[in-house]
């Protein structure tokens, strides 16, 4: 519904989903008003997808985690299909059954909007190249990790014949833009209570920590490591470091409202304006 009101007052942003969580939704009917969002923002729709990880969410929703990774592909079989058929199909599966259905409207793009897959283990991002999956690297990973990661990324996609674009990758940042150390200091508190919040509710009792955020919780400090917080030079500085390691493409979590984001706007994307394919999108 947000994304939907952002097509309608705006004509170039590209609007995106980072991410939804496939298992909780019936896929012909996300196929749709995905499709319908696509139409009215006149193709402008990124659809980013994951298969989940949070033992609340799991627990609430009554599904069995080791049902995740299934649920997920037969969404996205389910998706594609509704997106690129025209002629009526039915579907048997193990979680989902249709029968003779036609899903409308079709997308503006073709063959369908883009897929991009939240992944961060070696496994989950060779899969994401072979399939063509624009790839969506977490805000926890520092530089060298996150280079290791396309470089992997960029090889099967290779290897493949797909081709690769540094824009087919994005890595997520947490921005806070601080007047001085105290203030940063007092951000990056306030960040790591809000991010232990979401162990909490995250971690499963026995679980393997994976490769989202549970990966990083049980290092004093790790989940706020890497965020894009302090000065602007020193986050300029960060970003600089980003793009050393083959990062084009940032995805902002801003902290503090609107006015971080002008401010970013004002004080540190003209630095990297000579890059014709670097942007920033909140």
């Amino acid at each position: 519904m947000l994304l939907m009101a952002l097509a309608m007052r705006t004509k170039t942003l590209r609007l995106g989903t980072a991410v939804m969580v496939l298992p909780w939704h019936n896929p012909v009917l996300l196929a749709e008003q995905t499709a319908t969002l696509d139409l009215v923002s006149d193709g402008r729709f990124d659809f980013g997808i994951g298969k989940g990880y949070r033992h609340s969410e799991f627990k609430g929703f009554q599904i069995a985690p080791e049902e995740a990774e299934a649920r997920f592909e037969e969404a996205i079989e389910l998706i594609t299909r509704a997106w690129t058929s025209r002629t009526r199909f039915s579907h048997q599966g193990r979680f989902w059954h249709f029968e003779d259905i036609v899903v409308e409207p079709p997308p503006a793009q073709s063959p369908h909007p883009p897929f991009w897959v939240a992944a961060g283990n070696p496994h989950s991002i060779q899969r994401a190249a072979a399939r063509g999956f624009n790839l969506i690297l977490d805000q926890y990973a520092s530089p060298e990790t996150l280079s290791q990661r396309i470089a992997i990324y960029k090889a099967e996609r290779l290897a493949k014949g797909l081709g690769f674009h540094p824009m087919q990758v994005t890595v997520a940042r947490q921005l806070y833009i601080a007047k001085d150390k105290a203030d940063k200091e007092a951000a990056l508190m306030r960040q790591a209570a809000y991010t232990k919040r979401t162990i909490d509710v995250s971690r499963a009792p026995g679980a393997k920590p994976g490769s989202h955020v549970l990966a990083y919780a049980d290092k004093a400090g790790a989940t706020e490591e890497n965020a894009l917080y302090g000065t602007p030079d020193e986050i300029a500085g960060m970003l600089e470091a980003l793009q050393r390691s083959n990062v084009e493409y940032v995805l902002l979590t801003i902290a503090g409202g609107k006015e971080q984001l002008r401010r970013f706007a004002r004080e540190i994307m003209p630095a990297f304006a000579s890059a014709p394919d670097a942007r920033a999108a909140e």
